[in-house]
Order: C-alpha cells, then sequence, then structure tokens
C-alpha cells in the first residue's frame, strides 16, 4: 500500500490539470516579475525550476520543452551578467530546465503507470479470491464427487459427495483412488507419459465393499510439484437399475401389442379354417377319424390364442406427459442423422404446449418410427424436407410429421401388420398406432399431394380431466 500510497500523491496533479496550469503560469509570471525588479543586485532565475517541475506531469514532452525553453529566455532576458557569455548561459539553462522537466516527467509517468498496475493487481487478487470462493462453494455443494489426485493415485482434494460416494466418515484426503476406483488409479499412474481429458465408465467399490456403477470425467494438468488428475464422479447404479426396470416395462408392454397383432392374424386365418371344419364335420366317414378330431383340437387352441387383446386404455396407469419436452429429445435424436443424409427438419411447433394423456417413451417411439420412415422415403428426391407442426384444439394436441418423399402408393394398406415388401417386420405403423390408441391418441395419415402426411392425435391431460367430472 506504501507503493499506491506514493503514486497517488504524485499522480494527484492530473485531477486538477487546469488549477495547477494556473498556478505554473502564475509562478513563471511572478518569478519573471521579481527577476525583473531585482536585475541590478541578485538574479532569482533558478526558482523557474519548481514551476517546471510541478507542471512536468501535465503537459505533453514537446509543451513541457517550450515552456522550458521560456523559461531559460526569461532567466538570460532579466540577467544582469556580461552579455558575451548569453549564448552559452542560454543553452545550459535551456539544456537543465528541459532536462529537470524530462526527468521529473518521466518519474511521474512511471509512477502513473505504477499506479494503474497496482489498480490492476489489486482488482485481479480481488476477482481470483472471489472466483476461488465461488469455485470452492460450487464444488463443495456439488452433488457430484469432485476430487483432485496426484501421479501415484492418492486423493489430494475431494468434496462431500466424494465421502459419501465412497462410503467414508471423512473427506478421502491421503486415500488412494485404487481402493475405490481402480480403473481411475491406472490412468492417474499414467500421467507421466500421457496427457488427455476424456471419460470413462467403470465399475467402483465403496468401503464397506458395495460394488457401484460410476461415469468419471477426468483431465490432466501440470503444477510446480508434478502431473495431477481432476475427476468427476457420477454413481450411475440406480440410473441402471431405473433403466433396466423400464426397458422391461416397456417391453412387455411392447411385446402384449405385438401378440395382439399376431393374434389378430390368427383370428382371422382360424374364422376361415374353422368354417371348412364345420363342414367337413357333416361328413359320417369323417366322424372317428383321429386326424380330423387332431385337427378340430389344434383348431380350438388357435381360438384360444387368438382371444388375447390389446390392454384398453382404461386398464392402464396413464400420467400426463411433457410433450414440448419429449419433443425436444426428439429434435436431439433425429437432427444429426438428418444432417448428415442431407435431410432439413423444419420445425413449426409452438412453444409451452399442454401436458396430454400417454407414456413418454411409447410416445418418443412413435415420433422415432415416424421420422425414420419419412428419412427413408426422401432418400431418392433431390430435396429432402421435413416439417413437423403442431395444432392445439378442441382437448387435444396435433402433431404431425410431414415430408416431400415418394408418398404412399396404398393408403388403404398402411395400418395393416405384417405387410409385403415393408421393412422389417411391416409391423412400425400398426405397432405405433397400437400403442396411440392403448392411451387414447390416434395416428392419421393424411393424404398430400406430394410426399405423406402423418398426424398423431393426443389427448390433453386438462380435458382428460374434464371428462372424469
Amino acid at each position: 500500500m506504501q507503493l499506491r500510497d506514493m503514486v497517488v500523491s504524485s499522480a494527484q496533479p492530473r485531477k486538477n490539470r487546469v488549477a495547477f496550469l494556473s498556478l505554473g503560469a502564475f509562478l513563471i509570471a511572478g518569478i519573471a516579475i521579481v527577476d525583473w525588479l531585482t536585475k541590478p543586485y541578485i538574479s532569482i532565475g533558478f526558482l523557474y525550476l519548481f514551476p517546471i517541475m510541478l507542471i512536468a506531469g501535465l503537459l505533453p514532452r514537446w509543451q513541457l520543452i517550450g515552456v522550458a525553453l521560456i523559461c531559460a529566455v526569461l532567466q538570460e532576458l532579466f540577467s544582469d551578467l556580461p552579455s558575451s557569455e548569453a549564448i552559452t548561459r542560454l543553452v545550459m539553462a535551456s539544456a537543465g530546465f528541459v532536462g529537470t522537466g524530462l526527468f521529473v516527467s518521466e518519474i511521474i509517468r512511471n509512477r502513473q503507470m505504477a499506479l494503474e498496475h497496482a489498480d490492476r493487481v489489486e482488482t485481479e487478487t480481488k476477482l481470483r479470491r472471489e472466483a476461488e470462493e465461488h469455485l470452492l462453494i460450487l464444488v463443495d455443494s456439488s452433488p457430484a464427487a469432485i476430487v483432485t489426485m496426484d501421479g501415484s493415485g492418492t486423493i489430494l482434494l475431494a468434496n462431500h459427495a466424494a465421502q459419501n460416494l465412497f462410503g467414508l466418515e471423512s473427506l478421502p484426503i491421503g486415500e488412494s483412488i485404487s481402493e475405490f476406483l481402480p480403473a481411475l488409479g491406472s490412468a492417474a499412474r499414467s500421467l507421466k507419459t500421457t496427457q488427455f481429458r476424456t471419460e470413462l465408465r467403470c465399475g467402483g467399490k465403496r468401503k464397506n465393499g458395495e460394488a457401484f456403477l460410476a461415469a468419471v470425467w477426468f483431465s490432466t494438468y501440470t503444477t510446480a510439484q508434478g502431473a495431477r488428475l481432476a475427476a468427476i464422479i457420477v454413481d450411475l447404479s440406480e440410473d441402471l437399475r431405473d433403466r433396466e426396470d423400464l426397458s422391461l416395462d416397456h417391453l412387455l408392454k411392447n411385446t402384449s401389442i405385438l401378440m395382439g397383432a399376431v393374434a389378430h392374424e390368427i383370428r382371422n386365418i382360424c374364422g376361415a379354417v374353422l368354417t371348412v371344419y364345420r363342414n367337413l364335420s357333416r361328413l359320417p366317414e369323417l366322424e372317428n377319424n383321429e386326424d380330423f378330431r387332431a385337427l378340430g383340437s389344434l383348431i380350438e387352441g388357435l381360438q384360444k390364442l387368438s382371444e388375447m387383446e390389446l390392454l384398453s386404455p382404461s386398464s392402464r396407469d396413464l400420467s400426463a406427459v411433457e410433450l414440448t419436452s419429449v419433443l425436444d429429445e426428439l429434435r436431439v435424436l433425429i437432427e444429426p442423422p438428418y444432417r448428415e443424409a442431407g435431410c432439413e427438419v423444419i420445425w413449426r411447433v409452438q412453444e409451452d404446449l399442454p401436458l396430454v394423456i400417454g407414456d413418454r417413451y411409447g410416445l418418443q417411439q412413435v415420433f422415432l418410427n415416424l421420422a425414420r420412415n419419412s428419412q427413408r422415403a426422401m432418400e431418392s428426391t433431390e430435396s429432402k424436407r421435413l416439417t413437423i407442426s403442431s395444432e392445439v384444439g378442441n382437448g387435444r394436441v396435433v402433431i404431425r410429421l410431414e415430408d416431400n418423399g415418394t408418398g404412399i402408393a396404398s393408403p388403404n394398406e398402411l395400418f395393416k401388420p405384417f405387410q409385403p415388401g415393408a421393412n422389417a417386420t411391416g409391423l412400425g405403423l400398426y405397432v405405433s398406432r397400437a400403442i396411440l390408441r392403448s392411451f387414447g391418441g390416434e395416428l392419421r395419415f393424411e393424404p398430400r399431394s406430394k410426399g405423406c402426411c402423418f398426424a398423431v392425435s393426443l389427448a390433453t391431460a386438462s380435458n382428460r380431466e374434464r371428462s372424469s367430472r
């Protein structure tokens, strides 16, 4: 602070430029008048040094040199010394005044730079201190475990989330990361030869021996004490269990839909076979035929199998789904492959769509299936464009996916299962409509002069509440 105070005091004239310049001019004039009045007795021209030093930090160098030369001329003008040495005295006085002025000006300029530097250092120190405090708060309050370690895998810093993740009673500072995450310990030991910034998923172990699945984002950096590794660790065990449970649940639901499709086809076949069987049963020669009886048993079994039906909407635990977030996820899923295929996706979906009744995972599967169908339909189209739009009204939300592809040759056959010539099993559109119908939605084909358009119609949650009252 001493340097700062000194610089502040030396730079103070800059804040009162007009006052100090006026004072300097007044001193020069005063010295000149006094020197003129005392000319026969004594010369006080050396006093011009004081106003020159006073204004040295306020004027540019060329102006300061001009003032110094004027002062040298004034000193010689009112001097009573021999005129034969006037030129020499003028040169000496000019050099002295100019040199003094430039010297003082440089000192003040350097001190001003020191002041600005001191201000910058003080500001940067304050900002750095605030950033460190914020970072410490962020690290300590983070729900994710954050640790740093040295090249041997010894934990140097850790937050409370790391303590909870590893099942410890205190912060794991000084512990070996290999005890909890062996893969991360191996990465730490390779710091001397490798610099990286990456992520990994690996198995971990808590202090009590309990295993968990971890997602780790880590990077290396160098300090004066050597190489270091910083890592953010998240426990994925619960997410894995939830994901597996969710996958099983949707597998069972989709299996039910597929079995319904199979049952529908079996029912059609059984109707025709049963008619033929009943006609043949009237023939006396087949009454005691064992093969004919076995055929009857087979038909009865197929009839029971064909009695399987899809779950009705009333038998399911329906919930409100935020359709806006479902479409946001769809955007993330389809835009990269569409961009790679040279297709354009135009979004005309209004913000803040109302909640709808449905199944989030099922809706996502329906939208994905329709988007992929459109992408395949536009493979031979020069300008590929998919437009996704929304419409809200009459207690329903309609999402339309319209492309400019090759179109549909036989719209009447669209939603029939096991269609010949279709991709995979030919169940895509059938299952998509069945999924929507299972929670009160609908999938419709809307004819267009070019390309095709599918409309997904969903009931709003508010409409369901009004109808249940």
